[in-house]
């Protein structure tokens, strides 16, 4: 029997965005436990594009030594459910469903297969299938620093650095929905967009060095990794947290003695139980109006190196969606 194919931005090799070529692969044929998602959206993430440039070099020792072993990207995404294994119970054929494959990626492809006791829920029919792609970046990120790791407390002031992107915006509005005071740090072109999220101050990091404010945070979120907890320590409170999601080799003697109050985690290893309880917290705060999902732009998938070119200019406004064509 000939093997069904499809599209996908598959990487050639480390590099830079021009390492994506689109072209047909073999469509994955689910096993008796998966499900077959034709995929309506996918994401593009500044995770995602660290791991295309294949830097720092150590991390090649889990992602390839001299290319990408998982060649498609892409983590979150949304789509229709075409094709069902022998044994799955949960989901039916056209059911609407959204979630996140974390480390097994290939979601930048027409069709993917998930196990139906992965991450993968139904979508809910108020939320836009596109938004619905990015949930689990951006929403699931923050929701996990803010309530889990730094425990934000109603009256708390908050700093958020990077408070643009896809993390940072949505953490501007979960803090505020926990009743913290926020802070955001961005580029000077961003700071009606961030005052629009709803903080209650803006610093323009061209201007201002938030970490000569002594004292002024009970926690600051570096949701970029590019705040040094050697200096952003002097602006927290006396119980202050610095919390981020992004690791920095050269901070690791910070993260082993301060750890009352630096703080590293990666989301996407949590338990598959508490993945799912904390999305179900985003899910309640999209549908009470206090969490908007932003998205900078849409890209087809032939369109990829586009979107990693946006990326690595560091000026990307909350999330990036890869569509698929309808054909």
């Amino acid at each position: 029997m000939e093997t069904k194919k499809m599209n996908a931005a598959v990487l050639s090799g480390y590099g830079g965005p021009e390492k994506f070529e689109f072209k047909q692969v073999d469509r994955p044929t689910p096993k008796a436990n998966e499900v077959l998602v034709k995929v309506t959206a996918s994401t593009a993430s500044r995770a995602e594009s660290i791991l295309r440039s294949g830097t720092p070099y150590f991390a090649r020792l889990f992602t390839g030594l001299t290319k990408p072993k998982k060649p498609i990207l892409g983590t979150g995404f949304s789509g229709v459910i075409e094709a069902l294994g022998s044994d799955v119970k949960n989901f039916k054929v056209n059911d609407k469903v959204f979630g996140e494959t974390l480390f097994n990626f290939s979601t930048n492809a027409e069709y993917i297969t998930v196990a139906e006791d992965e991450f993968i829920l139904p979508l809910p029919e108020v939320i836009d299938p596109v938004d619905a792609a990015t949930f689990c970046d951006g929403h699931l990120t923050s929701m996990n620093f803010l309530t889990e790791i730094a425990k934000v407390q109603p009256g708390e002031k908050v700093l958020i650095n990077g408070a643009s992107g896809a993390l940072g915006s949505a953490a501007i509005q979960i803090a505020k929905s926990m009743g913290a005071e926020v802070t955001g740090v961005c580029s000077t072109r961003n700071i009606g967009f961030i005052k629009s999220l709803g903080a209650d101050h803006v610093i323009d990091y061209s201007k201002t060095d938030f970490t000569k404010n002594t004292g002024a945070y009970d926690v600051i979120y570096d949701t970029v990794g590019l705040a040094k907890f050697k200096k952003a320590k002097n602006a927290l409170s006396k119980q202050g947290r610095f919390v981020t999601p992004v690791f920095n080799g050269f901070e690791i003697c910070n993260i082993i003695f301060n750890r009352k109050q630096m703080k590293f985690a990666a989301t996407g290893m949590e338990k598959l139980p508490q993945l799912k309880n904390l999305m179900q917290k985003v899910i309640e705060t999209v549908e009470s109006g206090q969490l908007k999902t932003i998205i900078d732009r849409q890209f087809p998938l032939s369109k990829i190196a586009d979107a990693h070119r946006l990326i690595d200019t560091g000026h990307k406004k909350g999330n990036l969606v890869i569509i698929n064509q309808v054909k």
